[in-house]
């Protein structure tokens, strides 16, 4: 199994809930960590540092793609410029791909310095994708990492509009050369798509739209509580939501989701 968090906003943490997260990965031992960006709350360097050290200290393989919050806001000189350049001290920024037991993840950065909120990708890195995901195994599940959702609900504006432009030309590409789901953050909240019933893409198998709430921060969504999510081999997913007086992030009975 994987852990999925997303939206740690490092400079608005929350040290219980990270502390829950390292008990979690202590007694479970997943075979990887993926963060699907929004890794700080304002790109700073003590904040990289901070999340830097917490993903370290979790001593399990990860893999991190960068989010919106994840390059300078304020100092236009900087975002125009070098807008990832203290992302990359610490992190890779290229389409990278972390293989486990049961997994194939390949990371994505859909974060450009024109764009506020808003996800892009590119041709090319359609092309390149596909060609990562047509090199996976044929046996492991196979995930791309990216911080916009593809779809959101039709009542979620904001989530709506930051879809990248170019994601359903991507699927269309990526689900005929096996991907199995995507990983996202952005709207600090858990929910599960099948695009391939939705965009109707004509995969033999579900291709599943992956979104997790914020793990760590304090920006919560609606009075939602922090939360994450745990996926296995089978496709089968579990969201997990941080309980103040447990001290701990439960298994929420009402959001174990399997599609097959």
């Amino acid at each position: 199994m994987i852990l999925h968090l997303s939206d740690l906003h490092f400079g608005t943490e929350k040290q219980a809930c990270m502390h829950a997260i390292q008990v979690f990965c202590e007694q479970h031992q997943p075979e990887a960590v993926v963060v699907s960006g929004d890794i700080t709350q304002r790109a700073k360097f003590y904040q990289f540092y901070a999340c830097k050290q917490f993903l370290d200290g979790l001593k399990r393989p990860y893999l991190v793609v960068p989010g919106n919050h994840d390059i300078p806001l304020y100092h236009i000189w900087n975002r125009v410029f070098s807008p990832f350049v203290r992302y990359q001290f610490f992190f890779c920024l290229s389409e990278s791909v972390l293989e486990t037991e049961h997994f194939y993840l390949v990371g994505l950065n859909s974060i450009r310095r024109r764009h506020h909120t808003k996800g892009h990708i590119s041709f090319a890195q359609i092309q390149s994708v596909a060609q990562k995901l047509r090199q996976a195994p044929k046996d492991k599940i196979k995930l791309v990492v990216v911080h916009q959702p593809f779809y959101s609900a039709p009542d979620d504006a904001h989530g709506i509009k930051d879809c990248p432009i170019l994601g359903k030309m991507a699927l269309e590409n990526w689900s005929q050369v096996g991907l199995n789901g995507l990983l996202h953050g952005h709207l600090h909240q858990p929910a599960v798509y099948d695009l391939n019933q939705i965009y109707a893409l004509g995969a033999l198998h579900p291709v599943l739209d992956i979104h997790a709430g914020t793990a760590t921060s304090y920006r919560l969504h609606r009075g939602l509580p922090n939360s994450f999510n745990v996926i296995y081999p089978n496709m089968e997913i579990e969201h997990y939501y941080f309980d103040a007086q447990a001290h701990a992030f439960l298994l929420h009975c009402d959001h174990v989701e399997k599609k097959k």
